[in-house]
């Protein structure tokens, strides 16, 4: 970090740098021509008690007003249902052509089969059991 600060420090030794007449006068100008900004004076938020009592009194109006307006109206009436019957719904009939289904034979077969895998297998099993013991 040292040859770097090292380094900066030198390269800003070596810049030469002037400021042309014209343009310090223009900085000098512009450094003077710039006021400071004065802070807005507030506004007094104090009304009169003849304004406050006026708002209020309208206030008041159009409050009474509206529950007049709201209470006197006559209510809607209320729709009696009238009970009508539905229209009977028509469907279509479907006929049905039905065939019991003998699904029991295929099952059968499949149930001899898997006893006798099962006993092949439980006959390799003893037969295991006996070689090693």
């Amino acid at each position: 970090m040292d040859n770097l600060a090292k380094q900066l420090r030198e390269d800003a030794e070596r810049i030469d740098c002037t400021v042309s007449e014209e343009l310090d006068e223009r900085i000098r100008a512009s450094l003077h021509g710039v006021t400071p900004e004065q802070p807005a004076q507030p506004k007094s938020t104090s009304k009169s008690f003849a304004f406050w009592f006026a708002s209020s009194l309208t206030g008041v109006a159009a409050a009474v007003a509206i529950i007049a307006i709201v209470n006197l109206q006559e209510p809607e009436p209320v729709p009696v249902p009238v009970d009508v019957a539905p229209a009977p719904l028509n469907f279509p009939t479907i006929q049905w052509h039905v065939e019991a289904a003998v699904l029991t034979t295929p099952l059968e077969q499949e149930i001899d089969n898997l006893q006798s895998d099962l006993k092949k297998a439980e006959e390799a099993v003893k037969q295991d059991i006996d070689r090693l013991f």
